[in-house]
């Protein structure tokens, strides 16, 4: 497994908290009034019909949405801060359709690229590759010529090489094989056990919550119910046995 790529883990902490926040698209309210707290090392799951606010929230945590209103903090930095969020930027690794990355580089390229703007050990791209069934045939090819089950193949890829702190996970598992699902949820498992911290929106909500500490169900750009899946201890037992 790719561990290497990981953070150790810290002790629990807030990485995300938000306090009445608004954020508008256009002038449409896509949260309105929001409160959420994540503490280090949880996996919550958002869940709420389209239009409920979960990609503006993800966004909001990679530092892409605008903070409009309320207070915001992403592992201690300033949602309200231009500085500090460009810090968040950095630090959150966002996977949604927009795949972040180069099409005219190839999935090699893409890889090498992001692992030396992070500071990655470049030896650390070669089991990535393989894990993600990009190795052999797929590395060479550039980007604008793979599937859509490709591109999020590299995403992920992608994102193992940035090692970010709070992974965001917009329908992870949109666009792969059972396999490639499976191995989405042995990496989440094994990110938060090195030290991350993950919010995901996914319509595969039964494959989601079983991985989730807890779930968070929206509507209407708010937060209408909190609820706890499974303990820490349950969590740390399953991390443990993987």
């Amino acid at each position: 497994m790719v561990e290497d790529g990981f953070r150790k883990k810290a002790d629990a902490a807030p990485i995300v908290e938000l306090s009445g926040v608004i954020s508008l698209i256009g002038r449409f309210p896509a949260l309105a009034g929001l409160d959420l707290t994540i503490n280090d090392g949880e996996i919550v799951v958002l869940r709420g019909p389209n239009g409920a606010g979960k990609t503006t929230l993800l966004r909001l945590c990679a530092g892409l949405a605008p903070l409009n209103d309320g207070v915001g903090r992403i592992m201690d930095l300033d949602l309200g801060d231009r500085v500090q969020r460009r810090r968040i930027r950095r630090q959150a690794g966002m996977l949604s359709q927009q795949t972040f990355l180069y099409d005219e580089l190839t999935v090699e390229e893409n890889l090498q690229f992001w692992a030396t703007a992070n500071r990655a050990d470049p030896e650390a791209i070669e089991p990535v590759l393989d894990r993600l069934d990009l190795g052999r045939r797929l590395r060479t090819v550039k980007v604008s010529g793979l599937s859509t089950g490709q591109r999020r193949r590299a995403s992920l890829a992608v994102m193992v090489c940035r090692r970010p702190k709070l992974w965001l996970l917009d329908e992870p598992h949109a666009g792969l094989d059972r396999a490639g699902r499976d191995f989405v949820d042995d990496l989440v498992g094994h990110a938060v056990r090195f030290g991350a911290t993950v919010l995901i929106a996914s319509h595969d909500v039964e494959r989601a919550e079983e991985l989730a500490t807890r779930t968070v169900q929206m509507a209407g750009g708010r937060v209408l119910v909190d609820t706890n899946t499974r303990g820490e201890s349950d969590r740390q037992e399953d991390l443990d046995a993987s």
